[in-house]
């Protein structure tokens, strides 16, 4: 059929107008088939001139992006993103640069096929870092099916994130468990009280994921949910990751017990596909972070950087944890912490952590998950590299430190203060916790009395593993940051949006 042929056959309703924009020229020949953007489009680690762009395509096409001041596009900027094939999974991604700071930037996203052919376009939109004080509001939960829990299509899906991006956030930062690798989906589970909660069920989903292709799966099933595509084209995210992008509990060396069902068992070896599954599918750079995989410093203008630990591929095996040193971020980290913080010009330093830092978190009987040991008195363990952090925070007088972190499965402000600590040399501060977002809710759990945390406010459901059914005990986090006074405000929030616990926070520094 020829192009001629073509326009006089769709303008008769004889052709579909995708097979119109398939066909590339007037010769002989089959409509060539299209590229597809299978996953939506994300956005990830913003800058102040720019920030990357992330697709997926169902056959080799090379990325193209366009930006534009306003949703007519009359003024574009084009970018050249990589060729996207069965190498990284359908994957890319291409930094946009050479933006304005500060402003609101409107994207379109499209592949070339190899033969010519192109793909519908995706929009979205997404706010450039500011050079001057302006007001931010940045988000933070984790914890995305799990536990059994996935996609209801009674509910309409994961309708948090809808919640979440009502709220117009400049930035989304996912703390950890951004999948369930190690979570089956059935069709169906009937709750204590008799409920049913329904699933839209995936092949990559049948068992736990132990290949390259069932951890790219998990990813790409999370992705088939409508609201979390929407929310993921309209605000940055700054990711990372925790346990369950593995395996529950793990740590480098660690082998997964016998009865969990695992063919294979080692933990570095699952970790490593996991790695490349993570980095294809979500929207970040690993030549951007400073060990070539993960921790980083997001600089949000002159009023907020973010800190991006890693508190998984660097810690010491879930034993007892009491040694009189441990390992939860390393050493390079650690240092890298310190004096990132103590060089930081921001009024505001969030250091996002994939674990609470005095929650205690048991990994069965005798074992723990984080720095916390339940063990009174002076820092043991995985504690003695947090309270390194800690007394250099004071040394260095540096002001405004704020964590964020989620893992638990609970919301809750934990204030820590040295008038209640066994160990003394650090300044007060504050954690948030929040979450789940899609998933089992439990605790709360008991704290660790080393570094003196008091729980100010906590939201946790009456019964463990509380289905998402109960909206109310889904959490996400919100911090706004005023532009001309610098007040950071926490708010800790359901599903639902309501405000459960507010927070304000004066600068120490103006």
């Amino acid at each position: 059929m020829s192009r001629r042929t073509l326009l006089r056959a769709t303008a008769l309703g004889l052709v579909t107008t995708p097979a119109l924009a398939a066909c590339a020229d007037d010769g002989p020949g089959l409509v060539r088939a299209r590229p597809s953007l299978t996953h939506g489009v994300a956005v990830g680690d913003p800058r102040n001139d720019g920030a990357l762009i992330w697709a997926r395509s169902d056959k080799p096409a090379t990325l193209i992006v366009e930006t534009a001041a306003t949703e007519k596009f009359s003024d574009v900027k084009r970018f050249t993103g990589p060729l996207l094939t069965p190498a990284t999974d359908g994957t890319g991604r291409v930094r946009v640069n050479g933006l304005p700071a500060g402003e609101l930037v409107h994207y379109r996203v499209r592949l070339d096929g190899e033969d010519g052919a192109s793909s519908e376009t995706v929009t979205g939109v997404f706010r450039t870092a500011p050079t001057a004080p302006a007001d931010i509001r940045l988000q933070w939960s984790g914890d995305v099916a799990g536990q059994g829990f996935g996609i209801n299509p009674d509910l309409g899906g994961m309708k948090v994130f809808a919640t979440m991006a009502a709220r117009d956030p400049h930035l989304f930062l996912h703390s950890g468990d951004c999948i369930y690798a190690d979570n089956a989906l059935k069709e169906s589970v009937t709750l204590p009280d008799g409920r049913i909660w329904k699933n839209i069920t995936a092949e990559a989903k049948n068992a736990p994921a132990e290949t390259l292709d069932q951890f790219r799966g998990n990813y790409a099933y999370n992705l088939t949910d409508d609201n979390y595509r929407r929310f993921n084209a309209a605000v940055a995210q700054i990711v990372q990751w925790d346990d369950h992008e593995t395996t529950n509990n793990w740590y480098p060396g660690g082998t997964v017990a016998a009865d969990k069902g695992y063919t294979e068992r080692s933990m570095d070896t699952l970790a490593a596909r996991s790695w490349q599954a993570f980095h294809e599918w979500m929207p970040l750079e690993p030549s951007e972070a400073v060990d070539g995989r993960l921790y980083r410093k997001i600089a949000y203008g002159p009023l907020l950087d973010v800190f991006v630990l890693d508190m998984r591929a660097y810690k010491d095996a879930n034993g007892a944890n009491t040694a009189p040193q441990g390992s939860v971020l390393g050493a390079a980290q650690t240092t890298w912490l310190i004096d990132g913080l103590r060089e930081s010009k921001a009024t505001w330093k969030i250091v996002a952590a994939d674990l609470p830092l005095g929650v205690i978190v048991p990994d069965g009987k005798t074992s723990f998950e984080g720095p916390a040991n339940a063990a009174p008195g002076a820092p043991s363990g995985r504690e003695t590299e947090i309270a390194q952090v800690l007394s250099a925070i004071k040394a260095n007088k540096v002001a405004d430190v704020v964590w964020l972190t989620a893992d638990v499965h609970y919301t809750a402000a934990h204030h820590y203060s040295p008038a209640r600590a066994a160990f003394t040399d650090f300044d007060e501060f504050w954690e948030f916790v929040s979450g789940p977002l899609n998933a089992g809710a439990f605790g709360p759990n008991n704290l660790d009395p080393t570094f003196g945390p008091e729980a100010v406010f906590v939201h946790a459901p009456p019964a463990p593993n509380t289905s998402p059914l109960d909206a109310q005990y889904q959490h996400f986090g919100e911090v706004r940051i005023d532009g001309r006074s610098g007040e950071l405000t926490v708010d800790l929030c359901d599903a639902t949006g309501k405000v459960l616990f507010s927070k304000q926070l004066a600068p120490a520094r103006k």
